[in-house]
């Protein structure tokens, strides 16, 4: 497979990278200096893609390669990749779910803790030397707030179990009810921010969950609860955001997700109860590696014939 040509759009992940270089012809896309003239010069060459949560394919970049057949993204969200043109054009997408359920539903429990028991305030508090002079203020517990969920898929669910066993009650939003689960189903978001302590966002990015958490939603929430974001920064009206923690109408938020990726709100940098982290929900090394393993393995299974491993067109 070393003469077909795959298109990397950005960094990942060095373990990727080199899987990727030692069984195809791997174009770094990032590294080029004149992308335009590439993508002419390689038009026909190119027949596979690898993407991920920030740069994936558009309309443009998919018309620009005509011999494109599939793309592999190194994520679970597809947002970035014009799925409606790769149905028309008959182009096989592949992403990376379950692998990474486990370390995002970790990360949702370790923001709601950090927030509340305020964590990275004790870090400094201990290092700055003022433990010598009095004790840190008392914080807010955990165990027994109600949670609530927005999209209560692979992650929204494992996070639920991880909130069960902090003896959480459990209520959800989600496109259709889910008689099985056992937990409170709201038909509004709105309604469930208004009976949730802790708000987490767990859902797809798609135009109807874009600024699915609004002033309305945040308000609903109120001064003492707190929003919580693993999902993707559109997910969450950001400007909004800043009103309401600033404004005190909003109790908190932890966020491993921004709208404009790596550029964070300034405004929120100074503020004691946010805690904000560099998206970096499924980054750990085994699951970083999992993810690569299945994004290689689908380009290989795409040009030997074979099923895809985790196929979405």
């Amino acid at each position: 497979m070393e003469s077909i040509g795959v298109l990397m759009m950005c960094p990942m992940n060095s373990y990727l990278e080199n899987e990727l270089q030692n069984r195809f012809n791997l174009h770094r896309f990032w590294t080029l200096p004149e992308k335009s003239v590439f993508l002419e010069t390689h038009r026909n060459s190119i027949r596979a893609v690898v993407g991920n949560a920030s740069a994936g394919a558009d309309a443009r970049l998919i018309d620009d390669l005509p011999k494109l057949e599939i793309i592999s993204s190194f994520s679970v969200g597809l947002d970035k990749i014009d799925l409606g043109k790769c149905k028309e054009k008959g182009i096989r997408v592949t992403n990376t779910p379950d692998v990474l359920t486990e370390d995002v539903a970790d990360l949702a429990i370790g923001l709601i803790l950090a927030l509340l028991r305020r964590l990275c305030q004790c870090d400094r508090y201990v290092r700055s030397g003022k433990w010598k002079y009095g004790d840190f203020q008392l914080t807010t517990k955990f165990s027994g707030k109600s949670v609530g969920i927005i999209g209560l898929g692979r992650i929204g669910t494992a996070i639920a179990k991880r909130a069960q066993g902090f003896n959480c009650p459990i209520n959800y939003y989600s496109r259709t009810e889910k008689p099985d689960v056992g937990y409170k189903y709201y038909p509004t978001v709105v309604e469930l921010a208004q009976n949730s302590d802790i708000l987490v966002v767990a859902c797809p990015l798609t135009a109807e969950t874009r600024h699915i958490v609004n002033r309305q939603v945040m308000d609903a929430l109120g001064p003492k609860g707190v929003l919580i974001n693993i999902g993707r920064g559109p997910h969450v009206d950001e400007q909004e955001l800043v009103k309401a923690l600033t404004e005190g109408r909003l109790g908190g938020a932890g966020l491993d997700v921004f709208e404009q990726e790596p550029h964070v709100p300034e405004e929120l940098f100074g503020l004691e109860n946010v805690v904000l982290l560099p998206h970096v929900g499924s980054a750990t090394v085994e699951t970083r590696n999992a993810m690569a393993d299945l994004v290689v393995g689908n380009l290989e299974a795409h040009f030997s014939g074979k099923s895809l491993l985790t196929p979405v067109v």
